[in-house]
C-alpha cells in the first residue's frame, strides 16, 4: 500500500511540474520577441466576406516577414471600437521586428461606406488586398455560413429561396446579394485611395492553385520571395489545399469549404444573369477580368 501512495505523490509531482513548465510565461510565449513592437498595420485584408479573407491571411502569415493579427479587429467598421482611438487598434496588433510588416484582416470593412476615408486617414498609403469570388459562389457560402451560425444558436432558419426571391424576382435588399455587387463597394474605395494601393486576389484561383496567386501578393508587397510549393499540400479528406510550415501542418477551420445548399436550377440561372452587368462594371472599373460565369 505504501508503495501504491509512493507511486501516486510521484505521478502527481511530475504532472504538477509539467503544467508549471507549460504554463511559464517562457513556454507560452508571452514575452514579446527581443526589439519587437507593436504598430499600426502595414497591410489590410478589406474583405470580401465568404472570399478566401481567411486562407489569404494564413498563407501570407508564412513568410517569416510578416506577422498577423489573430482576430477581426473591426476598428474602421464598428464605431464602438473606432472610439477608443489609435492606440487601442495598435494594441490589437501583433508584436513586429523591425522590418517585419503587420496586416490584420475584417471582410467588412470592403462594403462599409465609411471605412476607406477612416483607413485613409490613418494612413494614405496602407497596402489593400481584396480577394473576390465569382459573386454567386460567394453569395452561397455567404448564406452557408449564416445558416450554420444560426443552426448552432438554435435561431428559427429561412431557406436561401425565401430570403433570396420575392414575388418571382430577385430580393435586391438581400445582404448576401448586395455584397456581392462589387463595383457598388469598389467605387468607394477608389474615390479614396488610387487604384495602386489595391491588389485583387483571386479567390477561386486561391483555392485551386494557391501558390501562384501568394506569388502575385508578395510581388504587390514588395517581399522576397519566400513561398513556395512545399508550403502547400492538397487533403483528400477535406478537398482543398493545407498548409506547411516549418514542419508543422496545419488546415482551416471546419467551418470552412462547408458544402453549399442545393439551389433551383432556374434561380441558379437568375444569378448569373443579374451579375453579369455588375461583373462587367467591375471588370473595367479595376482593369481586370476574372472567369467568372
Amino acid at each position: 500500500m505504501a508503495a501504491v501512495i509512493i507511486a501516486l505523490l510521484l505521478f502527481f509531482f511530475t504532472q504538477t511540474s509539467s503544467f508549471a513548465r507549460f504554463d511559464s510565461p517562457a513556454s507560452r510565449n508571452n514575452d514579446p520577441p527581443a526589439n519587437s513592437t507593436r504598430h499600426l498595420p502595414d497591410i489590410i485584408i478589406i474583405g470580401v466576406r465568404k472570399g478566401g479573407t481567411r486562407a489569404l491571411i494564413e498563407m501570407l502569415n508564412l513568410h517569416s516577414d510578416v506577422v498577423a493579427a489573430q482576430n477581426e479587429v473591426h476598428f474602421f467598421d464598428w464605431d464602438s471600437h473606432y472610439r477608443r482611438g489609435v492606440d487601442w487598434y495598435v494594441s490589437q496588433m501583433p508584436f513586429a521586428r523591425p522590418g517585419q510588416l503587420t496586416v490584420e484582416k475584417t471582410p467588412a470593412y470592403f462594403t462599409s461606406a465609411h471605412v476607406p476615408e477612416r483607413i485613409r486617414q490613418m494612413n494614405p498609403d496602407a497596402r489593400l488586398l481584396l480577394i473576390v469570388r465569382e459573386p454567386t459562389e460567394r453569395l452561397l457560402s455567404d448564406y452557408t455560413q449564416v445558416f450554420h451560425n444560426r443552426l448552432e444558436k438554435r435561431k428559427r432558419q429561412q431557406t436561401l429561396e425565401t430570403l433570396l426571391m420575392r414575388d418571382g424576382e430577385l430580393n435586391l435588399d438581400y445582404k448576401a446579394l448586395n455584397r456581392s455587387l462589387y463595383h457598388v463597394h469598389m467605387r468607394r474605395w477608389l474615390s479614396v485611395f488610387p487604384r495602386s494601393r489595391v491588389h485583387l486576389v483571386d479567390g477561386d484561383a486561391l483555392i485551386r492553385s494557391p501558390l501562384a496567386e501568394m506569388k502575385k501578393v508578395e510581388e504587390f508587397l514588395h517581399l522576397e520571395p519566400q513561398i513556395n510549393a512545399s508550403n502547400f499540400y492538397f487533403n483528400q479528406t477535406k478537398g482543398f489545399f493545407c498548409l506547411r510550415d516549418r514542419r508543422r501542418e496545419r488546415c482551416l477551420h471546419s467551418s470552412k469549404g462547408r458544402k453549399h445548399p442545393r439551389v433551383a436550377p432556374q434561380i441558379l440561372r437568375k444569378l448569373y444573369d443579374f451579375f453579369h452587368e455588375p461583373n462587367q462594371k467591375f471588370f473595367e472599373m479595376v482593369g481586370r477580368r476574372f472567369d467568372w460565369k
